[in-house]
């Protein structure tokens, strides 16, 4: 026990001596120069947009990194912040999903308040944040709305433990890291997402002053997490180019281990056009809560949708007669019924996600001149 003091008193004698002179943030500096390589791997496209979003891309993961380590990474003062909006990304982001995250810590409690809203579908999972590690968010508590009970004011609570408790509640596991819910809209002219707030239950009154031992640790995180995060989707997109402008991934394990939704079947693809090209996807969405289709850049980062037609879903799309739905990526509009932008890029990612489906069937998808998609 003595030697175990003494080499801890060590450890934060040597962190503050790296954060006085600069040290801690040199190392983070450097770090975060060496996440540069995910960019510049030789199979990554070397066009101007592709390359300055790449580097945007690891800006982006900074960004919520910080947040996620150090500005809202007390477990004790959880707080809900998005790791994923409008201009933060990753790992195919749903342009339908109003997401929430909080840091939490398995050894803990909380409680998170609420209202409903109106969403067609929302649910909130414990994760064992490993992205810095290895590259997974692993699942380790479910909870989604058909069983989350609602007062008739149409307010919640949901406990967050480890140990069952009455009501509505969350589980953990020893390395539960992060808390994330889902909103997903489909009109956002007549839908409300959920309201919530989340506290620790018998949690201390104050957070203790910054410390070099918690910027070390949060500024070393950080770098991880973008490193990782960064390599763990550029492996993703490389396995997706064996087979371009393809929708035929099954296995959802992989996706799992990154975070995916449990009641979600995820189909990616990477699609990949000459200008003068359309690829043709032929949707027959099986039965099911919700579905919709997205098209992202090479960094599986979804393309603008707060200004370009890059995504549809169950409530937009305009279907055929036999209920199949016709989806066309180009770079211009020839009349098509579900246009999809590719918004300056000539290839990247694209993804197809059906909620609580009742069957996996997978799209029929070609190739075609711009022309000849509009003439069908």
């Amino acid at each position: 026990m003595y030697s175990r003091e003494l080499r801890g008193l060590s450890m934060s004698e040597d962190a503050i001596g790296r954060v006085v002179s600069g040290a801690t943030w040199e190392r983070f500096c450097d770090a975060l120069k060496a996440a540069g390589a995910e960019v510049l791997r030789p199979e990554t496209p070397a066009t101007e947009l592709d390359r300055a979003e790449g580097w945007r891309y690891l800006t982006r993961l900074t960004r919520v990194a910080l947040e996620m380590m150090l500005e809202f990474g007390d477990p004790d003062f959880p707080v809900l912040y998005q790791a994923s909006n409008a201009t933060l990304k990753i790992g195919g982001d749903n342009p339908d999903n109003v997401y929430w995250n909080a840091t939490i810590a398995g050894d803990r409690d909380y409680r998170l308040r609420g209202t409903r809203g109106t969403v067609r579908y929302l649910s909130f999972a414990t994760k064992a944040n490993r992205y810095a590690i290895d590259g997974t968010l692993a699942s380790t508590g479910e909870l989604d709305a058909p069983n989350l009970k609602v007062n008739a004011d149409g307010t919640f609570e949901v406990l967050v433990s480890r140990n069952p408790q009455p009501g509505n509640w969350l589980p953990m596991s020893a390395d539960s890291s992060m808390l994330l819910v889902r909103n997903t809209i489909l009109d956002r002219t007549r839908e409300t997402p959920a309201l919530m707030s989340i506290e620790r239950i018998g949690g201390p009154p104050k957070p203790p002053p910054l410390n070099a031992a918690r910027i070390e640790r949060a500024l070393q995180s950080s770098a991880a997490f973008v490193k990782g995060t960064a390599h763990t989707f550029a492996d993703w997109v490389a396995s997706f180019r064996a087979h371009p402008n393809e929708l035929c991934t099954v296995d959802q394990t992989v996706f799992f281990r990154a975070g995916g939704d449990p009641n979600i079947f995820y189909l990616h693809g990477y699609w990949s056009l000459q200008p003068d090209e359309a690829l043709v996807i032929a949707v027959r969405p099986p039965e099911c809560e919700y579905w919709n289709f997205q098209l992202d850049n090479y960094w599986m980062e979804s393309l603008d949708y707060r200004y370009v037609p890059v995504w549809v879903n169950s409530h937009t799309a305009k279907y055929n007669a036999d209920g199949s739905a016709t989806l066309t990526i180009a770079a211009e509009n020839r009349g098509f019924s579900n246009w999809l932008d590719t918004d300056g890029h000539s290839s990247g990612h694209m993804l197809l996600r059906w909620t609580r489906a009742k069957s996996h069937p997978l799209p029929e998808c070609r190739v075609v001149k711009i022309g000849r998609a509009a003439a069908a």
